[in-house]
């Protein structure tokens, strides 16, 4: 069974795309803090009423390539083949996150409970549970903000693309990620804390939401070169004619 470049170039997007997010949702357990990372004095932003300093999920190192990977994919497969993706990476991540949840039920060997003690883990066991078992509702946030931040991201690209043609891919591109971030960093927050057992206030949530999103602009802005770099590989290796053929009939999707 032989399959075209096309094909290919699908299935290794897809692959990138759909681990990305896997592994970006077990990264979230931590929490880092940017300033103290980078040897920078404490922001201390105020917003709401709030103040803080800006500390982010692990996760965040990994959205970003799930943003690129999502223009690309929009570009040259279309709503079908980002929608494809986005519900196949949910699915996924419920998937792990149930096995995650099995393996936490498994009872433990005695002997390795303890077997890192010396390096300031006394209980791996517990370590395990904290680390895997992330709460119900942030899993339920992630999910559900990622999936509508997919749909909108594609919506909003295809619109873009209908007014500029072929020309601006940044416009399509960064724009339709900041569209649909924006979306996407104040849904998970409401589900999670707000809906959540935490019940943070409206003025938390609008702090924090805030934070996290101006972090993703700044990170969507960025990143807008490799959209072009990414595009200059694809039509390398698909060749100028068949590249041209993906772009037009993924524009025409309705």
């Amino acid at each position: 069974m032989t399959f075209d470049r096309s094909t290919k170039l699908f299935v290794v997007l897809g692959g990138f795309f759909v681990c990305n997010a896997l592994i970006a949702e077990f990264l979230g357990v931590k929490i880092f803090a940017l300033e103290d990372t980078l040897g920078l004095a404490p922001f201390d932003w105020q917003l709401f009423g709030q103040t803080g300093s800006l500390s982010f999920t692990a996760g965040v190192l990994l959205w970003p390539v799930v943003f690129v990977m999502t223009d690309i994919i929009n570009e040259y497969y279309g709503r079908r083949g980002v929608r494809l993706l986005s519900f196949m990476a949910v699915g996924l991540i419920i998937y792990a996150f149930a096995f995650a949840y099995l393996a936490i039920q498994l009872a433990p060997a005695s002997w390795w409970v303890g077997i890192q003690a010396e390096r300031g883990v006394p209980d791996m066991q517990a370590a395990f549970g904290v680390i895997f078992g992330q709460g119900m509702w942030i899993i339920a946030g992630s999910v559900v903000a990622f999936l509508i931040g997919q749909l909108v991201d594609v919506t909003v690209f295809h619109r873009i693309r209908r007014v500029t043609g072929e020309r601006f891919v940044w416009a399509r591109a960064t724009g339709s990620t900041l569209v649909s971030q924006l979306i996407d960093s104040f849904a998970v927050l409401y589900i999670a804390f707000v809906l959540g057992p935490q019940k943070w206030s409206m003025d938390l949530f609008l702090a924090v939401g805030t934070v996290n999103y101006l972090y993703k602009f700044v990170v969507a802005i960025a990143l807008t070169p490799l959209i072009y770099l990414g595009r200059r590989l694809i039509n390398g290796y698909l060749g100028r004619e068949l590249a041209h053929q993906l772009v037009e009939r993924a524009a025409m999707e309705r």
